[in-house]
């Protein structure tokens, strides 16, 4: 019973599993704004060759 009672109060399991939810959810958050980012850059690097094309 011991035993049980001490594996009931560990959290080291718990807290892996929360440092691995907020490292996944930091990752999605980056790969997101990296996407965002590079649509925008992609654009932008258009609306110059648009630009330069009519010179």
């Amino acid at each position: 019973m011991n035993i049980l009672a001490r594996y009931l109060r560990e959290e080291s399991g718990a807290t892996a599993i929360e440092y691995a939810l907020l490292a996944g959810l930091i990752a999605l958050v980056i790969i997101t704004a990296v996407t965002q980012l590079g649509t925008r850059v992609n654009e932008i690097f258009g609306d110059i060759k648009s630009g330069l094309s009519g010179i």
